[in-house]
């Protein structure tokens, strides 16, 4: 009896080393729960809507003529509306996961996005007859922000190539839409000698923050074995967020005006500037607000490039907008079992 007992634990023994070195051989990942994702990938804008005003200038790319014998109003030669969105661009980061069991698994992604750059406003006037250009602004907008991404991924299980879907909320944690603008101008303004005119060239930067926001994403996706540690994957991802603005602030401002002769051009004399530390409080800082009414803190003059308003002491106050920095895309990564 004791011999059948011995035999018995010895072909036990024999099975379960075999079945181990099976799985050994067959290149089976071991059972884990936590996994690592690292990845990056590229998005297009789906839905294009008309970008914000930039100050004062609409989202537009307009040519204006100056005629002297009739000065008011502008002759328009061309407009055109400019559209598009903030969902263009790259991202990268990575996703801290754990898999529930074979066919479930929760996700928290952390990425980084960076978005192409927009055309927002452009504005050209130049003098009839001739051509000449007289002012031209010209504003270009991108947008960078960190992305967190709570997801639920469902799989079939599958041991090689295993094919799954998620999909959850996307929740931006900080994020910035840069503008900046450029002003090249030529006016006539008052107690100049005859036949000169004032050469302004501005250069600004403003940096607009976001109201706290929540979107969609999902992702349809393929993930390949590559050892019992590690697997590459390819996906097809879509994200939804609409974003909309709290506040403004100007970051970079100079400001050069030189007096210039009106025949030729060349310089006459250099005339005071201005700095960012030159600015109001209103001309640099600027907050969203949904409803513009009376009591609102808006332009009442302007001279030159400096703008005053009711209050320059406080920050001036302007009508939302909105962009949506969602795209449809690919990701490409590496995932690690821990």
């Amino acid at each position: 009896m004791k011999k059948v007992h011995l035999f018995s634990a010895a072909m036990l023994a024999l099975a379960l080393a075999g079945n181990v070195q099976a799985q050994e051989r067959s290149g089976v990942a071991p059972h884990s729960k936590f996994y690592l994702r690292a990845f990056g990938g590229y998005s297009f804008s789906v839905f294009s809507g008309q970008f914000p005003n930039v100050g004062p200038f609409p989202p537009q790319d307009l040519h204006t003529e100056f005629n002297p014998a009739n000065p008011n109003p502008l002759d328009t030669i061309s407009r055109k509306v400019l559209t598009g969105s903030y969902g263009e661009g790259v991202r990268g980061g990575l996703a801290f996961g754990y898999n529930i069991n074979k066919y479930m698994a929760v996700e928290a992604s952390f990425d980084y996005y960076h978005s192409k750059k927009n055309l927002m406003t452009k504005n050209l006037t130049t003098l009839v007859g001739n051509g000449k250009q007289l002012v031209s602004v010209e504003s270009n907008g991108h947008v960078n922000a960190v992305i967190f991404t709570p997801s639920l991924v469902l799989s079939p299980g599958f041991e090689k190539v295993n094919p799954y879907i998620r999909f959850g909320a996307v929740l931006p944690l900080w994020g910035r839409l840069y503008i900046d603008t450029d002003v090249d101008q030529l006016s006539s303004v008052p107690n100049i000698p005859p036949g000169t005119q004032v050469h302004t060239v501005i250069h600004r930067k403003e940096e607009v923050r976001p109201n706290i926001t929540l979107g969609f994403q999902g992702a349809l996706g393929v993930s390949f074995y590559l050892s019992p540690r590690f697997d590459i994957f390819v996906e097809a991802e879509y994200k939804n967020v609409p974003v909309k603005s709290k506040n403004k602030e100007v970051t970079t401002y100079t400001e050069t005006n030189t007096l210039v002769s009106a025949a030729s051009g060349a310089t006459v004399q250099q005339l005071p500037g201005r700095g960012l530390n030159d600015l109001s409080q209103a001309e640099k800082k600027v907050d969203y607000v949904t409803i513009l009414d009376q009591s609102s803190n808006t332009k009442v003059n302007q001279i030159g490039a400096r703008v005053f308003y009711k209050n320059d002491n406080a920050p001036s106050n302007d009508l939302k907008s909105y962009i949506n920095i969602g795209g449809l895309g690919a990701n490409a990564g590496i995932k690690f079992r821990l």
